[in-house]
């Protein structure tokens, strides 16, 4: 695969209620052709939809957040209302007047849709587009842009069930399509030039066009389920959560075990108290008359329903207040 981008230069500042599309048609050196992926930075949307806010930033952010992933001091990584993790919830005050903010659509893979509709149309091609926003990485340093809204593109291309140059099965390969075009667009376009649009052409030609418009097909395919999410907090926040709220978000379902692991979690010492399970409850019995043992025995207590929140296993802890005598 060879791949071919440009950036669409000398489009003039957008405002509230603009055509995107005819600001696009406008300055294009060629004509677009069937194949090629138009690649929109969502800072040209935000402001073409009037998704502009004056005011304090922080309150914008607290009104775009459904819930904290992570914080550090000012800094804020949170699930936002479109269900993107992102810094600040994705709220941008760069690139737009003094005193003013940008969010992001309540749902992006709905304005990619619109978008994608009226210019190819218009173009009279088959094409693809991609919306595209800035996202740190939970592992590395810097940013790159990916797509937060998709349509007419295949966004991932899995290939489970196929085999690498030495014969091995993959079973979990799937390069995300519409994230690495959003990166390699960004590169392209620069934070500074006012480059809202860059066109990629290139890409195998089934892999863009209106068969890639069905439900499922957006970029919200490239969310990771909250069941899937191994990272769904930080790690102080999920200690945070588990001594703080009785049913935290952020936590896989309990799998198979988990019960069993709460139990090896609160790593109670059997020669002060025994633990049982049954019936979704743990109870937790005192080996004895000493105080030893009543204080082992709460601080197992404690433990198992710290662990059960983390495992969000619902169960009920109980501290037997009947001493007994011998295990």
């Amino acid at each position: 695969m060879s791949l071919t981008l440009w950036p669409v230069t000398g489009v003039r500042e957008v405002r509230p209620g603009d055509d995107l599309v005819d600001l696009l048609l406008g300055r294009l050196d060629e004509p677009l052709r069937d194949g090629d992926v138009v690649v929109v930075t969502s800072k040209v949307v935000s402001k073409a939809l009037g998704l502009v806010t004056t005011g304090d930033r922080e309150t914008v952010i607290e009104r775009e957040t459904v819930r904290v992933v992570a914080r550090r001091g000012s800094t804020r990584i949170v699930r936002n209302r479109a269900g993107l993790t992102m810094a600040a919830a994705g709220v941008d005050a760069s690139n737009t007047t003094p005193g003013t903010v940008l969010t992001l659509p309540d749902d992006p893979d709905a304005t990619a849709y619109d978008l994608w509709r009226a210019l190819r149309r218009r173009a009279g091609v088959e094409i693809g587009l991609v919306l595209s926003d800035t996202a740190g990485r939970a592992w590395r340093r810097g940013q790159t842009d990916i797509a937060i809204g998709s349509a007419g593109l295949k966004v991932m291309n899995s290939l489970s069930g196929t085999q690498d140059s030495y014969g091995n099965a993959l079973h979990v390969t799937e390069p995300a399509v519409a994230d690495e075009i959003a990166g390699a667009a960004e590169l392209v376009a620069g934070k500074t030039s006012n480059t809202p649009f860059v066109v990629v052409r290139g890409l195998p030609r089934h892999w863009v066009g209106d068969h890639w418009t069905t439900a499922g097909t957006g970029a919200r395919d490239l969310l990771r389920p909250e069941d899937e999410d191994l990272f769904g907090l930080g790690a102080r926040d999920a200690v945070e959560a588990v001594l703080t709220e009785s049913r935290p978000a952020g936590f896989s379902p309990a799998g198979d075990g988990a019960a069993d692991r709460v139990h090896e979690l609160a790593a109670p010492d059997e020669d002060l108290v025994a633990v049982t399970h049954a019936e979704g409850t743990f109870h937790v019995t005192p080996l004895g008359g000493g105080a030893a043992a009543m204080v082992e025995a709460g601080r197992v207590a404690e433990r198992l329903r710290i662990g059960a929140a983390a495992y969000r296993l619902e169960v009920e802890v109980e501290v037997r207040t009947t001493l007994t005598a011998g295990r």
